[in-house]
């Protein structure tokens, strides 16, 4: 196109170079011939009046033979005395460009003659309207080649120009297209063309070619650098430097939903507990420290599984991957989990430091299905004591309906099951260990769907107090529990009842009962409220007046799954329960177990000091009921003492 303008310039320049030399040549041109023709002009009028006298000459015949053609455009005779004899004038209009040429050199100029007698003067000025014409003609002739001249090669080279133009992109883009296909060039580029003029083009290109392969590499190998920064930016968690949500997504769809190998093993997840509490009373700085320090627990642990990956999914959760590693293996993970967290609470004077729920997974398991399964295992550990944790399995999820249910599907099945009253009552009974003893029989819920599908009970309880429902749960147990036990005459008989410690911290819960308990004091005598050591502990003030309203209606506390918490012994004579149930950890394994069996008999002593009769759950062998005996507990409850039956 550079080429193309200055061809043009080139041809302006020749084009008016040739336009000027030419006007020049015609223009002298014009002016000797109009000189020549006044020479002429000149000789033959002193010619023809040289020998002639004023006598000779007629006026009319001068003006006939001279004056009267149109070789002058002004004439005029003058005797000797310069008196005008006669004249003669034509109106004579030269050509524009002849016109402006005569008028800027003056060429035409007045002329004059006089005989041998200087009797006759004649003065006359030449018509060169001819000549004018002439050199208009020649001037134009001379503008039309010069301009045809200087189009004529700039319309052919844009044609030419264009032509080429083509060829070259044609050409190109064929050279572009091997140059694609091949991905980079080589020393075999110019074999891969077809044509012998695209051969040639080619062969030109390939330098060109390789040093945009390499400056082409270049720069894909930068952009290949700055997303990865930016990837890796986006996929990792600012504080604990893990990877984010969005890498625990991306490795999950890639290695297991969507993977081609077969592959299994256990994802858990860790609930920092006292994360919001910690931002409060001491600080986001603090906040930030214990959030690194629960990553640091669990990176160290989780080490030592080959392939573990661990991620922050959002400000107080961390997932753990635990490939090919069954549920049974990844209990010993949670339990050595819990036992750090346990060591962390007691250095930071903390209640409790997270949560652990562990779930198994498997090749195209859904992501959101996982999560739902997971969160599920969470408010079951939740539920039962301080850094705990609960290992969902796959028999648990067998013919359970709620398996996989998210938030939503869990509220929408709670409020059907409240507003329905869609609760069966079972009791299990504690076996008393004396004759002196007084034991109770314990009333448990069972819920189900509208499609009279059973729900887990757990699940249903932990799920229920994870969305503040738990409260109305509890009220539509105790209601129905009241109305069993007055319609089956039974007032006279001892049960027991699960409180949720939520509904024991509630006040206006709180109130409620009493009211309602006040309305059946017969009833109400006879009812012992069960509610969990680590709920009571997690507000004690509250737990303090929610067990002397208890007292005040005539009813009783069991404190159950008692042993879990690490201060108990602190709180135990403050809170004044009337019984506790030691937790099933104890029991299980127990005739093998001497450290269990010295911590139970230690707390037999203890409450059998200030009162309080001591059973333990969860016996479910004739070895574990007869070291519960030796051990002077006043009663045992469990599946092999009794199952639950209706009431």
């Amino acid at each position: 196109m550079a080429a193309f303008k200055k061809l043009i310039l080139i041809q302006l320049l020749a084009w008016l170079v040739l336009v000027s030399a030419g006007s020049y040549f015609i223009s002298q041109n014009f002016d000797n011939a109009i000189g020549n023709a006044q020479k002429n002009a000149q000789a033959t009028v002193e010619q023809y009046i040289k020998n002639l006298s004023a006598t000779d000459i007629s006026a009319e015949n001068l003006k006939n033979t001279l004056a009267t053609s149109e070789t002058f455009s002004n004439f005029v005779l003058r005797d000797y005395q310069g008196v005008e004899v006669f004249s003669v004038n034509n109106a004579v209009q030269l050509p524009f460009i002849a016109e402006l040429i005569q008028s800027s050199s003056n060429s035409v100029r007045p002329q004059y003659a006089t005989n041998n007698n200087a009797d006759i003067k004649i003065e006359f000025k030449l018509n060169i309207t001819h000549l004018g014409e002439q050199f208009q003609t020649a001037f134009f002739v001379i503008l039309i080649v010069s301009t045809l001249l200087a189009l004529i090669p700039i319309i052919l080279m844009k044609t030419i120009v264009k032509h080429i133009n083509d060829n070259i992109c044609t050409d190109v883009a064929d050279v572009i297209d091997v140059y694609i296909n091949q991905n980079q060039l080589g020393d075999d580029f110019a074999t891969q063309i077809d044509s012998p003029e695209l051969a040639k083009l080619g062969k030109s290109l390939i330098p060109s070619f390789n040093r945009l392969s390499h400056f082409l590499k270049s720069k894909n190998d930068n952009i290949k650098n700055a997303a990865n920064d930016i990837k890796r930016e986006a996929y990792k968690d600012g504080v604990t430097e893990l990877g984010n949500r969005n890498m625990f997504v991306d490795y999950y769809e890639k290695n297991i939903e969507n993977t081609e190998i077969s592959t299994f093993g256990s994802l858990a997840l860790v609930r920092c507990s006292e994360l919001q509490s910690i931002n409060q009373s001491r600080g986001y700085q603090k906040g930030d420290e214990y959030i690194k320090s629960v990553a640091d627990i669990i990176v160290h642990i989780s080490g030592t599984y080959f392939g573990s990956q661990v991620f922050r999914v959002n400000s107080s959760d961390f997932i753990i991957i635990l490939p090919n590693t069954p549920l049974k293996e990844a209990e010993k993970f949670g339990e050595n989990l819990q036992s750090r967290f346990t060591q962390y609470m007691q250095n930071q004077e903390l209640s409790s430091v997270a949560n652990t729920g562990i779930v198994g997974y498997e090749k195209a398991k859904p992501l959101g299905e996982l999560l739902s399964i997971v969160d599920n295992a969470m408010s079951m550990a939740q539920s039962k004591q301080a850094n705990a944790w609960h290992v969902q399995r796959d028999t648990d999820l067998v013919n359970n309906v709620s398996a996989g249910f998210g938030n939503q599907n869990w509220r929408k099945v709670i409020n059907q099951v409240i507003e329905s009253k869609s609760v069966h009552l079972v009791i299990q009974n504690i076996m008393p260990l004396g004759k002196s003893i007084k034991a109770y029989a314990e009333i448990q819920a069972r819920f189900k769907t509208e499609e009279n599908q059973a729900l887990p009970t757990a699940s249903f309880l932990a799920m229920a107090e994870k969305l503040d429902m738990a409260i109305e749960i509890d009220r539509l147990i105790i209601e129905s529990s009241l109305e069993r036990i007055k319609s089956s005459n039974l007032s006279e008989k001892y049960f027991g009842l699960n409180i949720t410690p939520s509904s024991a911290h509630s006040d206006q819960f709180m109130i409620w009962l009493e009211r309602r308990l006040l309305k059946d004091t017969h009833i109400a005598s006879k009812l012992i409220f069960e509610v969990s050591e680590f709920g009571l502990l997690q507000n004690i003030k509250a737990s303090k007046r929610f067990i002397d309203m208890v007292h005040r209606v005539g009813a009783r506390i069991t404190v159950e799954r008692f042993g879990v918490g690490l201060t108990s012994f602190k709180f135990f004579r403050d809170l004044k329960p009337d019984f506790i149930k030691m937790d099933a950890s104890y029991t299980r394994g127990l005739e093998d177990d001497k450290n269990n069996q010295y911590f139970m008999r230690l707390m037999v002593d203890l409450a059998h000091r200030i009162g309080v009769s001591v059973f333990a759950e969860g016996v479910e062998s004739q070895e574990e009921k007869h070291i519960v005996e030796t051990l002077c507990l006043d009663g045992v409850q469990g599946y092999y003492i009794e199952k639950p039956k209706d009431i």
